[in-house]
């Protein structure tokens, strides 16, 4: 086939040249959260997100000691990647607020009580939910046993967790979290859950 000049594209390789330098938009939006030292976590809370997460927190952390701002909406998940995003957020040097949107449940909430009261936001429309750990048991009845006694002592631990973090009586936790308790924002703020609803940027303190 003859390829005339009018078939050939004008400006082909200034087109390349630009493709080559395009960033990719999740780059750059990943970018400017950095730079703005904010960190998200959305969805179910599992070992990638956990990883993702204390692995910006900690850059942010080498960076600058300047606060983080971290943002959760979260149906909850693993408790153990939600211990390992808890405790990185009080292991790293900056001051680090939380603010909460859509939904904090469950392993999303132990994240969200890993900062004081007075850096605990939340917005308008988010609801929490507490409730007791739980697990599907199976194998042996002997590694069934050690599996529900585990059980009893992580409910046992982040029943302390929670009261220490809400001011509320072991005995109040315990009964709340038997099922499932949701909370909308001005409830969650009575049980202490919540230092202040932010309708607006400007209510972050």
């Amino acid at each position: 086939m003859t390829i005339k000049p009018n078939d050939v594209p004008s400006r082909l390789d200034d087109e390349d040249d630009d493709e080559k330098t395009k960033t990719p938009p999740s780059i750059q939006v990943d970018k400017h959260l950095f730079d703005a030292r904010t960190v998200l976590i959305t969805g179910p809370i599992n070992q990638e997100l956990a990883r993702d997460v204390c692995a910006r927190l900690m850059a942010m952390a080498q960076v600058s000691n300047d606060p983080i701002t971290v943002i959760v909406s979260s149906p909850g998940g693993h408790v153990e990647s939600g211990d390992m995003i808890h405790d990185t957020i009080k292991f790293i040097g900056p001051e680090v607020r939380i603010l909460g949107m859509g939904w904090v449940a469950s392993a999303g909430a132990l994240i969200y009580i890993s900062v004081p009261k007075e850096r605990r936001y939340c917005t308008p429309n988010t609801r929490f939910l507490l409730h007791q750990p739980s697990g599907g048991a199976g194998g042996q009845a002997s590694d069934i046993e050690i599996q529900a006694r585990e059980i009893l002592k992580m409910r046992d631990r982040l029943n302390k967790l929670f009261a220490a973090a809400t001011g509320q009586p072991m005995e109040r936790i315990e009964k709340d979290t038997d099922r499932d308790y949701w909370m909308g924002p001005d409830e969650a703020v009575n049980y202490g859950l919540v230092g202040k609803i932010a309708a607006s940027v400007s209510d972050l303190d």
